[in-house]
């Protein structure tokens, strides 16, 4: 231990030889065995030198250095100039990141004073200048302004004080020049309320704008008129085509269905007329014997489908695609819903529109009460949400049904005609009483999609729903309306198409058009799809069984033909 200590102190001798002879005498003062901490800590103490000449470089070979060097000396060049590429900026002596900030005081409310004024006006005091040293102010921004304004910021009024006005008391008011009160005309207010010729017309021009303001369509429904194809309108008998016929072959009068239905193979005719896309297709009530059709050209058809299968009579009347028709009870009415916003009521037989009724809305599909002491009622679902109905005799809405969340698609009437159900762009079911605009049974669960196509079974107890996930399901139509989870009918492609189903009249066949153009014929035990016919070009749209027919399954597609399957 002590020969450790001792040559710490000779090192420490060594290395300072300007304490040599105080080291000396330190050693032979000090006993190794009784020395201090002070005396081992005997590193030289560095002198810190304040003036140094800034641009004197250290040298490299220098190993140590006995005060502290600033930045700029430590970063000195060895050799030649400062570095020359420095900008000005960054030559400039710098107390901040950005630059050299000078100490100032300035009042909050002054500062943002001027900042507001110069930001609304264009000028402001020039800070720069001193204004208690100087006796006029300047200011920098749009002098001229300045002048203009004589200099007041955002905060100051034009008026002074003595100019304001005074503040009218009790019986002074006469005091002030053409004041008479605070109820009184202005100077030029005329008493008379009829406007002048030209401010009627400005008046007449704002109100037009205003009422054509989120419509673009005309509020004028398209002028009707029909067209006649066939020669005669009535035979020898003086019979109109809405007879029903008796030479062709089956009983179309009777109420009775096939016993045994079979697949369909072949097409047997074309019919062809429509220049766009069909949207749907009905047969004539009861007898089947006509066939209805309206399309996207804006045209509804009349067709044959016995005998000759002509084109008995066009109906026009729609100034846009035509959505739905709806035979009534008999036959000699049809309604018809379009996307110009009305439903027109025709005459089957003359082709006259008896009647047109709107809400302003689109109406997706519409249905007459299938009750004969109802004939005059009709419900249409819209594209607002609203399940409207209608009395046609008097052209007014008796009822409204608005529950839905989104457009109304389909109204299905169930349970002999006292019920009816309804499906909407809200992915759900809705069940109605007649008359009572609040639905007793509603059906959505997380895992359905919407249903834009229903039908109803001949038997009338099953709900056949195109659902959007590319099935149909079924659904019971008496009481509880549950969805029958056995029978689901796959293996075609529908999503983004109102594709309608159709039963055979015995129940053996479910069928349906698809995406692909495809007529699919499903069995209804096995719900085994058991045939598929490409039967358009373009998507089918809809399949019609025909129900006093065995195998005639009726189909029209978007490529604007109809066609008979047998």
């Amino acid at each position: 231990m002590s020969a450790a200590i001792a040559s710490l102190v000779s090192y420490g001798s060594d290395s300072d030889s300007e304490n040599e002879s105080e080291s000396n005498t330190s050693v032979e003062k000090v006993n190794p065995n009784s020395m201090s901490l002070a005396v081992l800590n005997s590193a030289p103490e560095v002198a810190v030198k304040e003036a140094v000449e800034t641009g004197i470089h250290l040298d490299p070979a220098l190993k140590e250095v006995t005060y502290n060097p600033t930045y700029e000396t430590m970063f000195a060049p060895e050799f030649g100039p400062t570095n020359p590429f420095k900008s000005q900026q960054m030559a400039a002596p710098r107390n901040m990141l950005s630059g050299y900030a000078e100490p100032a005081h300035v009042n909050d409310f002054m500062f943002e004073q001027q900042r507001r004024t110069f930001s609304s006006y264009g000028y402001a005091l020039d800070p720069s200048v001193d204004t208690h040293e100087s006796s006029s102010n300047t200011y920098i921004g749009a002098v001229e302004e300045a002048e203009k304004h004589k200099g007041l910021t955002v905060f100051e009024s034009g008026l002074k004080k003595s100019q304001k006005r005074k503040k009218v008391k009790g019986g002074d008011a006469g005091e002030i020049d053409n004041y008479l009160g605070p109820w009184a005309k202005y100077a030029d207010e005329k008493d008379v309320a009829k406007p002048t010729e030209d401010e009627q017309k400005e008046l007449d021009e704002i109100t037009a704008k205003r009422q054509k303001k989120g419509r673009n369509e005309e509020d004028a429904p398209s002028e009707e008129k029909t067209i006649l194809h066939v020669k005669d309108m009535y035979d020898y008998q003086g019979r109109s085509y809405l007879h029903v016929p008796q030479d062709v072959g089956i009983n179309l009068r009777s109420v009775d269905t096939p016993d045994k239905c079979y697949l369909p193979k072949k097409q047997i005719h074309v019919w062809s007329g429509h220049t766009k896309g069909v949207s749907a297709i009905r047969l004539f009530p009861n007898s089947g014997h006509l066939l209805l059709s309206c399309s996207m050209d804006c045209k509804i058809k009349l067709w044959e489908v016995y005998g000759e299968r002509r084109c008995l009579r066009t109906f026009i009347g729609h100034s846009k695609a035509v959505r739905d028709i709806c035979f009534n009870n008999t036959g000699t009415q049809f309604l018809s819903a379009a996307y110009d916003r009305y439903i027109k009521l025709w005459d089957s037989e003359t082709g006259q529109c008896i009647s047109h009724f709107t809400n302003r809305k689109v109406p997706y599909c519409v249905k007459f009460n299938p009750d004969e002491d109802k004939q005059n009622l009709l419900v249409a679902g819209m594209s607002d949400k609203k399940i409207v109905q209608w009395d046609i005799r008097t052209g007014e809405v008796v009822q409204e049904y608005d529950r839905h969340l989104g457009a109304v698609n389909t109204i299905t009437f169930v349970d002999e005609n006292r019920r009816f159900v309804s499906t909407s762009d809200d992915k759900s079911l809705r069940v109605w009483e007649w008359d009572i605009p609040v639905d007793f049974k509603y059906i959505a669960e997380p895992s359905m999609h919407s249903m834009p196509a229903v039908t109803l079974s001949p038997n009338g107890k099953w709900l056949a729903c195109q659902s959007m996930d590319n099935q149909i399901l079924i659904f019971g139509a008496q009481n509880r309306f549950r969805l029958n989870k056995k029978k689901v009918f796959k293996g075609h492609m529908v999503a983004g198409y109102a594709c309608q189903v159709d039963f055979s009249p015995d129940m053996s066949y479910v069928v349906s058009g698809d995406a692909d153009g495809k007529l699919n014929i499903w069995d209804w035990k096995t719900t085994k799809l058991y045939h598929r016919i490409k039967a358009h070009d373009k998507v089918c749209i809809s399949a019609l069984w025909h129900p006093h027919e065995t195998s005639k399954v009726i189909t029209c597609g978007w490529d604007g033909q109809i066609k008979l399957w047998d």
